[in-house]
């Protein structure tokens, strides 16, 4: 292995990056991120790394999940609690009838940039550059609008920040106190199966604590109670903004990026000999990297030794996004070669991205159905091969949108159209992450029993 720096990955092939007209503008606005205050501190992040060890020793659940895309035009303080409410709600029903302690981790606080299957989209006779996010273009289809700017990435730093604050506030403030169980239910989320299912067993807990208190077991004596924590996460996909966030800790003399807790590689940016295999070597935050039905166990062998050559348990999650219909399939040959290598990893399944089809009223969506399937057989293929399922990946929203169809709370193609607000990929609504937490949460119990 050559020397890692922070800017090494400089010097290997690269996709799925922009190209930015004005090199000067860049290197300027890479300069002034890297004097910018950390958005999360290497002491957080071991702290995730070390729970993660719980979660691939099969003591814990991972539940990763927010938003596709984050954009500049959607920010606002009732989105971020919105979204937290939904993801304290699926956390609680998977602990409740899992008995494991789960990992929350936002796809929050910086999670702009997209990688694309074709740099280029065409509407009618024209085709210009295609979005990747709000990070690096604008989503207008307009020649203006789709030139790469640098200063964006200064913009994303500073709503981050604010996204950061208002978690931290909402996870020590007293929003993610176990008592208010019943109060984290979103207004529009009051009328279905899934609600009464939740307030059934928001009922149950009140009972516990109530039973709890008369102990003398309370919350304002124990922190973990009234307290959670909340973690960070986005795809590591533009390098110079990550590089740019890349410190030396002065605890210990390692390398963190601390744009985000954990970062991940995608399916289309995970070549052995690649840039962002080479700049996540260096970094020691928890990590992950997407396997589509296109990884090679081989090649996942061989990753897993780049990525983790010390074999530390929680330093790296392999999230599995290979589609209900292929799942079953691939996922076998991957666990038994990680296994026979003695490899230890967290296995989480992202049931969203193998599932995306296009609907017969042209929206990009994908079927609740598929996403429950495939979330079921990862569990299954798991059990089958006496290996833990992890975790989940879940590109969700608090808002009360219409993107992906199905569910107990019936989305048709028809509904498609009143409320699709993604800026990319259709995200579950809270009542279907929250019927995908009680599928899990059942699963679980099943595994465990």
């Amino acid at each position: 292995m050559s020397i890692w720096t922070p800017s090494s990955w400089r010097e290997k092939p690269i996709t799925q990056q922009p190209i930015y007209p004005d090199l000067e503008a860049l290197k300027r606005v890479e300069k002034e991120l890297s004097s910018y205050p950390p958005l999360v501190f290497a002491g957080e992040a071991r702290n995730l790394k070390k729970q993660l060890g719980e979660v691939a020793n099969g003591k814990a659940f991972l539940l990763q999940g927010g938003d596709c895309a984050e954009s500049f035009s959607e920010f606002s303080a009732t989105n971020i609690r919105d979204t937290f409410k939904v993801m304290m709600q699926m956390a609680v029903v998977m602990t409740f009838a899992g008995g494991l302690p789960v990992v929350k981790v936002g796809r929050m606080g910086g999670q702009f940039a997209k990688p694309r299957s074709s740099d280029t989209e065409t509407i009618g006779d024209v085709t210009l550059p295609s979005y990747r996010g709000d990070i690096i273009n604008g989503v207008e289809f307009t020649a203006e609008a789709r030139v790469p700017d640098p200063n964006r990435m200064i913009r994303a730093y500073n709503q981050s920040t604010a996204t950061l604050n208002l978690l931290r506030a909402f996870a020590s403030g007293g929003l993610a106190d176990l008592h208010q169980v019943h109060k984290w239910n979103l207004d529009f989320t009051n009328q279905g199966e899934m609600t009464s299912k939740y307030e059934e067993l928001a009922s149950r807990i009140s009972q516990s604590l109530e039973f709890m208190e008369a102990c003398g077991v309370t919350s304002n004596t124990y922190r973990t109670l009234r307290e959670t924590d909340f973690y960070t996460s986005h795809e590591a996909l533009l390098l110079p903004y990550e590089e740019a966030f890349t410190r030396q800790d002065s605890l210990t003399g390692d390398w963190y990026d601390v744009s985000a807790h954990m970062l991940w590689i995608g399916d289309r940016t995970r070549q052995l000999d690649g840039a962002h295999i080479e700049f996540m070597r260096g970094i020691n935050n928890p990590i992950g990297v997407k396997a589509g039905p296109s990884m090679d166990p081989d090649e996942l062998v061989k990753m897993i030794s780049i990525l983790n050559p010390e074999n530390e348990a929680g330093r790296l999650n392999v999230i599995v996004r290979m589609g209900a219909d292929k799942v079953a399939d691939h996922l076998p040959a991957l666990i038994r070669a990680v296994e026979k290598e003695g490899q230890k990893v967290v296995w989480s399944c992202d049931p969203m991205h193998g599932n995306t089809i296009k609907s017969s009223s042209n929206y990009k969506t994908r079927p609740v159905d598929d996403v429950l399937s495939e979330m079921k057989q990862f569990f299954q293929v798991h059990k089958a091969e006496g290996t833990h399922a992890g975790g989940v990946h879940l590109e969700m929203t608090g808002k009360d949108v219409t993107e992906c169809i199905g569910g107990t709370f019936q989305v048709t193609d028809e509904d498609l159209s009143s409320r699709y607000h993604t800026h990319c990929d259709p995200r579950l609504n809270a009542d279907q992450s929250l019927e995908l937490a009680f599928l899990i949460a059942d699963t679980m119990k099943e595994a465990t029993h």
